[in-house]
Parts: structure tokens; C-alpha cells; sequence
């Protein structure tokens, strides 16, 4: 995929003009799914490869994902442990599907939140056998290096736990991830608004990952037009150059001239 856009997203050296990923669970049929990735403008788009019979070319999801200007990127929700998590990227990639693969290590069932051993351990392996790895994390600066220091392409940590719409409740530690990578920084579940999406963009994360507030929305794809003008206006004030937070007032006319002057 080579997108013409003068602000790309790039990972693994590849060119992206949306910087928002969408997930393709939830949503009450297969056609609303597509509708909304279609208005989401999205050109990464994750599959649970849990949820899909690869074999099957009828399948309907698989079905109804076909044709789309868009990154087909399988994930491993629901792997328990790094074996898991290795065999469902393995059976991905003989299916016919790039060796791309978004990383999800969750044994809890309560919060699913990932396992940051597993993970490593899983990123090592696939790496090593030539898998693009974008891992799903918890926003932790330390393991966003040593992620980035195997090979992963991405980091991928917590906004909150997936599902919960509560938004950028690990702030402060994305901060410092965003600080010390090289490689694009993702954030990832508990995205619950747009607003949140501006915020994540505005800190100046590269991208987003959506899927529940999307799926579950009366409207999934006016949620997904909001996303989307979401992303583009944090990613906007992020580069525009965000003005500095004061603790007291300071008129915003001045008695005389310019600002500066």
C-alpha cells in the first residue's frame, strides 16, 4: 500500500494516510462492519483470527473485508500464552494473510489485560521467523523499549482496559514511552469518545486503535466519521504546536501591538 499523504503514518517502512486502526468485533452484522470501516477511512483494520475461519473463503467476515484499500492485520486475542499466541500468527500467515500480525498475549478474562512476559516472549519468536509484530502492551515505559529492542514495530500500550470507554487513564506513563521511542507509538484500548482520540493524538501518539466505541455506537458509522475527524484534529494541534499550560491568567489582548513585538 503506497498512500499519497503529506503526514503518513509509518511502520516497518510502509505508508499510511489514516492514523486510525478500527477493529471489526462487536458489531451487530458483518455489513454494518464494513460500512464502518469504509466511513472510518481506515487502512489498518484488525481481525481476531479467533473469530474467523481462514479456510473458509465464504466466511463471513473474511467476506465481507474483501476488496478494502486497507491492511488486513490479524491479531491474536484470546491467546493465553506465548505458544498460543505464536500458532495463531503461524496459521494466519499459511492462510494466505501477510506476516503482519497486532500481538495479544491476555490470560486475565476479567480485565484482559496483557501478560508482558508472554508478550516479550511471543514478539521474540515471531520476529525471529519473520513476522511484522505490533504488540498490544500495558503502558509501560521499560517494556516499550525491550519491545522495541526485539524488532517489534510498534508499541502498542493501554489507554485502559479494552472495552471500558474510559479513555487515557495511563497519561503520564504513555508520556514517557512516547518520549523514548523510535517507532511508532499506537494507543490502545479503552477508547470509549473522539475526544479521547484527540487526546491520545494531541500528546502526540503517531496512532490509535478503535474498536468498541465504534461497534457498539446506535451509530457505528457516524462514530467512525467522528473517530476519524477525532484523529485528524489531535494529530493537527499536536503539529500546530500546543501552547503552554499556565497557572494564572494572562489577557489574550495585549494593551499594545503583537504578542512578541
Amino acid at each position: 500500500m503506497t498512500t499519497k499523504h503529506n503526514d503518513p503514518l509509518i511502520i516497518a517502512g510502509r505508508n499510511f494516510g489514516s492514523r486510525l486502526l478500527v477493529g471489526t468485533g462487536k458489531f451487530s452484522s458483518s455489513e454494518m462492519m464494513r460500512q464502518a470501516v469504509d466511513a472510518s477511512a481506515s487502512e489498518i483494520v484488525t481481525v481476531a483470527l479467533r473469530r474467523v475461519d481462514l479456510t473458509d473463503p465464504q466466511d463471513d467476515m473474511i467476506t465481507a473485508l474483501q476488496g478494502g484499500d486497507f491492511l488486513l492485520l490479524p491479531n491474536t486475542s484470546g491467546a493465553r500464552d506465548a505458544e498460543e499466541a505464536v500458532r495463531l500468527a503461524k496459521l494466519a500467515r499459511a492462510s494466505g494473510l501477510e506476516p503482519w500480525i497486532k500481538l495479544e498475549v491476555t490470560p486475565d478474562p476479567r480485565y484482559l489485560l496483557p501478560d508482558p512476559v508472554e508478550t516479550l516472549k511471543a514478539a521474540e519468536i515471531l520476529i525471529k521467523d519473520g513476522f511484522t509484530v505490533l504488540p498490544y502492551m500495558h503502558a509501560d515505559p521499560i517494556l516499550a523499549k525491550r519491545l522495541e529492542d526485539v524488532g517489534c514495530v510498534t508499541v502498542m500500550p493501554l489507554g485502559s482496559p479494552i472495552g471500558t470507554n474510559r479513555g487515557i487513564r495511563t497519561r503520564d506513563s504513555i508520556g514517557i514511552i512516547i518520549e523514548n521511542a523510535s517507532v511508532p507509538v499506537v494507543a490502545d484500548a479503552g477508547l470509549g469518545a473522539p475526544s479521547h482520540a484527540s487526546e491520545a493524538m494531541e500528546m502526540g501518539c503517531d496512532a490509535v486503535l478503535v474498536n468498541t466505541a465504534i461497534a457498539t455506537a446506535d451509530n457505528p458509522t457516524e462514530m467512525a466519521i467522528a473517530f476519524k475527524m477525532g484523529v485528524e484534529a489531535g494529530r493537527k494541534a499536536y503539529l500546530a504546536g500546543q501552547p503552554a499550560v499556565k497557572k494564572t491568567a494572562e489577557a489574550s489582548s495585549p494593551l499594545t501591538g503583537f504578542l512578541g513585538k
